[in-house]
């Protein structure tokens, strides 16, 4: 993996405008977001906060009403704002960081269209026509020969005859996020039935329904990319009597380095990557697997760092400042 710059620091004063959950609810620790607005701030970039509610679209100009932002790595005292005012993001911000977390719902793709009128005059990190144009678990499909057998699909009888000729398989929404609703569903099940007809009811969009991995046990790896390079990992095993690696779901995370199945993964998805604009990406790979290509709020930044790795945020403003220089 390259390593990142051994500092930070900018001779470009910018305006970064931040799109985000509400961060008084955020737990810095762990909330990569935080850690690209440390390394901003710390360049001596200016930095507006506002969460998606606050966006506007009205005779052609995008803005959001924003509150400059000062932060601090001090659990429960992490923050101050300034007093909020109306910002026309396309003349006074030269960066938009789009960092609420999914759903990837008709929301968050209403927010790519608004944002996309602004892009590339206001760098929209990550790009947000790409963005809305990568679903994780789709995106993901360009790269077959990297994956496990995988289906896409709602009809029971092509989920029944998948199962039959892959035996046990992992079943979850299309665009779910964080583990939730991730299944393990052998060939003969018994619960199959009235799982189907659980997700028949919550979920309108297809499902994935992956050949199950068996060595996830071992680990669900995440590989943070900046402009299409691998930078750093993390392992997550997932907790006992669970098949979720996700911290959030219990995961436990471990430093690790990539093996050359996994570089060989990154090569290949890297220039596509950098050509759509998908400046920060994490990708999951289970025993050499690719599963997912996460684009809208990959996380990863701030565990690799704990875990004595390098401080990817000064990657990705490094690769931000150099989009807007050249």
């Amino acid at each position: 993996m390259r390593a990142p710059h051994a500092t930070s620091g900018s001779d470009m004063a910018l305006t970064v405008a931040v799109q985000m959950d509400p961060i008084q609810a955020i737990r810095i620790a762990g909330d990569t977001t935080f850690a690209l607005l440390l390394e901003a701030q710390a360049r001596g970039h200016r930095l507006l906060y506002y969460t998606p509610d606050r966006l506007s679209l009205q005779n052609g100009r995008v803005t959001a009403r924003a509150e400059p932002l000062r932060v601090q790595d001090v659990e429960g005292a992490h923050f101050e704002l300034g007093p909020i005012a109306r910002v026309d993001l396309a003349e006074e911000a030269d960066v938009v960081l789009m960092r609420q977390d999914p759903p990837f719902d008709m929301a968050y793709v209403t927010a790519t269209h608004m944002l996309e009128r602004i892009h590339p005059k206001t760098l929209v990190v990550n790009n947000p026509f790409e963005v809305r144009n990568a679903p994780e678990k789709l995106f993901v499909l360009d790269f077959p020969e990297l994956m496990p057998p995988t289906l896409i699909s709602r009809d029971k009888a092509e989920i029944e005859a998948f199962r039959r000729e892959h035996g046990t398989v992992a079943m979850k929404p299309l665009h779910g996020h964080g583990g939730a609703a991730v299944f393990r569903v052998s060939e003969t099940d018994p619960n199959f039935g009235s799982m189907f007809d659980l997700f028949a009811a919550t979920f309108r969009e297809p499902w994935v329904v992956q050949r199950f991995l068996e060595k996830v046990t071992e680990g669900d790896k995440r590989i943070i990319l900046v402009d299409g390079e691998p930078m750093g990992a993390i392992n997550r095993v997932p907790a006992l009597n669970d098949i979720r690696s996700n911290m959030v779901r219990g995961g436990a995370a471990a430093a690790s380095d990539l093996t050359e199945r996994e570089r060989a993964i990154c090569a290949t998805i890297g220039p596509e990557l950098r050509r759509r604009g998908l400046i920060l990406v994490g990708i999951d790979v289970i025993d050499g697997h690719l599963t997912e290509i996460n684009v809208t709020s990959p996380t990863g930044i701030r565990a690799i760092r704990r875990l004595g790795g390098p401080d990817l945020a000064i990657s990705v403003w490094d690769a931000i400042e150099a989009r807007r220089a050249g």
